[in-house]
Order: C-alpha cells, then structure tokens, then sequence
C-alpha cells in the first residue's frame, strides 16, 4: 500500500499548492459567488475555480503514477469534458440540458474505457449474476450521471462536498485493496487527495468554492471508480455497499428528487430541503454541521468496509448496529437543538 500512500501525498500536495493559484486567477477573472437569494449561506461573494485546482492535481497525479491504457485515459478524457462543463456553467450559466448532454457524452467516454456495469447481482441466494447485456450501456450512464450529480447537490455549505468526497473515495480505496483490485486503487488515492488538499481552503470559513468544476468532476470520478472497483464485487452486498460508501450523497439526493416531484417542482430546482439545510435550521453552526455529516459518513464507510470484509450474516449485524446508532444520535442532536433554541430565546428576552 505504500506506493498508494505516495500517490495520495503527491495529489494532496499539489491540490493543496493549486488551489490558493486558482483563487487568486478567480479574482482576476472575477469568477465570484456572489449570494443572490436566501438558499446561499455564505453573504460576501467568494471566488469559484477551487475545482480547477483539485482537477489539475488529480489528473497530473494521474499522469505521473497511472498506467496510461484505455481506461485510464478514457477517465481523464471524461473527467476533462466534466471539467469544462463544469468550468463554463460557473463562469456563465448554461442550461440544464447543455449541463447533462456534457455529462453523458463523459459518461460514454467512460464507458467506452471499460467502466461498465455488465451484470447485477442477483438477491437470491446463491450470488449467482443476472447480466445486463443490452441494457448494459444505458444503466452505466445512468449510474455515472447520476453519481456525478450527487455531490455537486451536497455542496451547500463550507466544506461538506470536499470532505465527504475524501470519506467515499478512502472507503472505496480500503474496499478495493480487501478485494484485490489494485488496478483501481491509484484513482482511489488520486480524488482522496486531491479532495483533502483543497479542504483547508474549504472548510469554514471559506476562503473558496470548488463551484460545478469540481463538484461534478469528484462525483464523476467516484462514480467511475465505484463501477470499476466496488460494482466488480460479486456478492449480494454489492449494492448495500455502494449504499453505505456514498451515503450522504445518494441519501440526499433521493430525498431532493421526492421532494421536488411531490411539490411538483423541476427535478434541477435548488431548494433549502437538503439535510445540510435542515441541520442549519435547527440551529446547528456551520462547522458543526459538517461534522456531523462527516461523522456519519466515516460511519457509513466504516460499515461498508467491515460488510464488504464480512460474511452476509455478519453484515446485517453490522448495518443493524450503524443504523441503531445514527438513530440514537438523531434523537440527541434533536435535544441539542432544542437546548440551544431555548438558550437563544431565553437571551433574546433578556
């Protein structure tokens, strides 16, 4: 593992070198969020192309330590058209439609490298595999898109997409050197540093965003590797597994599109439903509420390690603890927020 080490430390540098360069070329370019609505929790503009930074050390990491075969240059060939779409939205606005063509044709493109899901587990016993055949480039798209929006919805507050991106792709390291896919690790390591690199920057308060460029080009990659690492697993847990390594995200935006459909909203529309929001709203700082969600998803990696190391039986155990306890500690961070909204009217009267 310590070639994999290397790999981290060398993305997590250059990201960490990168990203005060972008701010400064934000500046120049006047690439700035700028708070227009309630939805926005920070109120003075901070610059975007945080993304920049964290795309070009994982790609130059990837470069320098990767075997250059198909897929791998099929993953940067369509980590690069994420890239753009991403950089284009935030310094002008496009439409959804533009926004998801782009990612389709990088889905495509990964697809075409070898990232694949040829076959679904079947939950019957017996592990045997039900194959997709026709059905195989469809839902690989579908999944690579999907994932690859999930991150950028989570990107909300002061750095939640960042080091929940760093939480998934540690996961998926851990769980492809259990499995033996070694093939897969270096990309691991590379959006794991990279991530971590550009969350000093991030974390609150924030000195830059990493806009659409980089949370559409982490979702991309995590959503590449999980097919070419975690979805190779040939259990029944297979799911449960990917469940667990991108919790937040793929629990979050569930919710949003029910949401939204419910409410008979666009799917695209932004809204303050999202469980950053509501931890906001019950009273939670910033920085606690990252924490939180961090802690839940070092939670949720945790038990998709030990489930994927585990026989079934063990499994279950294992997702039945973590459940009870995020419950548990559900209901003490509702308590917390009542104390502290009691507190704060009690000093408003005063």
């Amino acid at each position: 593992m310590n070639e994999y080490y290397l790999v981290f430390f060398t993305a997590f540098v250059l990201s960490f070198f990168f990203t005060p360069v972008a701010r400064k070329l934000a500046f120049k370019l006047d690439v700035l969020d700028i708070p227009k609505d309630d939805r926005k929790v920070h109120k003075e503009p901070i610059p975007y192309l945080g993304g920049a930074a964290i795309y070009a050390s994982a790609i130059l990491t990837m470069l320098i330590f990767s075997d250059l075969d198909r897929t791998a240059i099929s993953i940067m060939l369509g980590g690069t058209v994420i890239f753009f779409v991403g950089l284009i939205d935030d310094i002008k606005d496009i439409s959804p439609k533009i926004k998801l063509a782009g990612q389709i044709i990088a889905a495509l493109i990964a697809v075409y490298g070898g990232a694949k899901i040829n076959y679904i587990t079947n939950p019957l016993p017996g592990y045997d595999v039900i194959y997709l055949e026709y059905l195989t480039i469809p839902i690989s798209v579908i999944w690579i898109v999907g994932i690859t929006n999930t991150i950028n919805l989570i990107d909300g507050i002061d750095g939640l997409a960042s080091g929940v991106a760093t939480i998934s792709a540690s996961t998926m390291m851990f769980i492809a050197a259990i499995s033996g896919f070694d093939f897969i690790l270096v990309e691991c390591a590379v959006v794991a540093g990279a991530s971590l690199g550009f969350l000093p920057y991030n974390f609150n308060p924030a000195k830059i965003f990493m806009g659409d460029t980089g949370a559409l080009f982490l979702g991309y990659m995590l959503a590449v590797i999980s097919i070419l690492g975690v979805m190779k697993i040939v259990t029944s847990a297979t799911i449960i597994i990917m469940i667990l390594v991108l919790g937040i995200p793929l629990f979050d935006t569930s919710f949003a599109i029910i949401r939204r459909i419910r409410n008979k909203k666009p799917i695209m529309e932004a809204d303050r439903g999202h469980v950053h929001h509501r931890l906001l709203a019950k009273g939670f700082s910033q920085r606690q509420t990252v924490l939180i969600l961090y802690i839940v998803s070092i939670m949720f990696g945790a038990a998709a390690i030990l489930f994927a190391d585990s026989e079934p039986l063990e499994g279950s155990l294992v997702i039945g603890a973590v459940s009870i306890i995020i419950v548990y500690a559900g209901k003490k961070l509702d308590f917390i927020s009542k104390v502290n909204k009691d507190d704060k009217d009690e000093n408003n009267k005063e």
